[in-house]
């Protein structure tokens, strides 16, 4: 399989259930003002009605988790992020909500995620733009492989945006091939958001005030220490890999990987596509899954350039 055979066109189209993601329902007089001051974010100036790529990290600067953020109003807001890291953010966002006029609920049973992909994602507009449509909203996020993709949030029980079903492996390898990864609950509090390549993919504002963790990733911007970035990968092999399984570069010892998957889907055409956190210093390099003997990795370019001067 070469780069040059692969095409979305004619795969990627349709609406796909995502049950594995959840929405958090922010609300409130102070519900924009307190995830202002709580994510990468800026919420407090987004328009009404438009969505944002946010990452809530520690004191560290290391993410806890990611989110698609819809502002519907300056007091109310969804967070879209995995179900596996929804109840718990919940819980340590609440802990700082304090005197602010905020209230934070797992709306995930009222509000239903699909992923629109094709057709159904169009008319395409600039990544994280967001628009009503069939009764709830459409964000656009980046394409995959040239073809539009959405996230519809809308409520359970109302109407749902037409198209053919999509399977929802097909919807994880265009979440792989945009080259936007989603933070795993298995690598909370290890990146910073850069890692990801989040400030190139409009994640982090670098022009808003203070937040968890926010003097460390400005440091890993502005003063040049940040050694690990997020590239696109294929591997041959069938075998299921994770979030968190090592990476390792010739002539790497078996206990100093040079990085890690950050996430991973299978390929129609074979083997699987992953998004690996990896040191500069490995590129050119020739890369291993797993261990030093383990199969080998080849890197793809990224859908989208690297910003390297903010």
């Amino acid at each position: 399989m070469t780069e040059a055979t692969i095409s979305g066109t004619g795969l990627l189209q349709g609406v796909a259930p995502l049950p594995d993601l959840g929405v958090i329902r922010v609300s409130g007089a102070d519900a924009a003002s307190f995830l202002h001051g709580q994510l990468t974010q800026d919420f407090l100036l987004l328009p009404d009605g438009q969505a944002r790529l946010a990452g809530y990290c520690s004191a560290k600067g290391r993410l806890l988790a990611s989110f698609v953020g819809l502002r519907l109003s300056a007091d109310e807001l969804w967070l879209v992020c995995p179900r596996p890291v929804l109840a718990a953010t919940l819980k340590r966002l609440s802990m700082f909500v304090l005197r602010a006029k905020a209230k934070l609920v797992d709306a995930s049973a009222e509000l239903t995620v699909l992923g629109l992909a094709g057709d159904a994602a169009l008319p395409a507009a600039a990544a994280w733009s967001a628009r009503p449509l069939a009764g709830g909203h459409a964000i656009s996020l980046y394409p995959a492989l040239g073809v539009a993709r959405a996230l519809w949030v809308g409520p359970a029980a109302g109407g749902r945006p037409a198209g053919p079903g999509l399977d929802a492996g097909l919807w994880a390898w265009s979440e792989v091939r945009s080259g936007v990864a989603t933070l795993d609950a298995r690598l909370a509090d290890t990146l910073v958001p850069q890692m990801l390549n989040y400030e190139s993919v409009g994640g982090v504002s670098f022009k808003k005030g203070c937040y968890p963790g926010q003097e460390v990733v400005a440091r890993s911007q502005f003063r040049g220490t940040l050694k690990r970035r997020t590239q696109l990968a294929h591997t041959d092999s069938e075998t299921l890999v994770l979030p968190g399984e090592e990476v390792f570069a010739e002539g790497d010892a078996a206990d100093q990987p040079s990085g890690l998957v950050a996430e991973c889907a299978a390929s129609p055409q074979g083997g699987q596509d992953l998004l690996l956190v990896l040191q500069l210093a490995s590129l050119g390099r020739t890369l291993h899954l797993g261990s030093p003997e383990g199969p080998v990795l080849t890197l793809l370019a990224l859908p989208y350039p690297l910003l390297e001067d903010l």
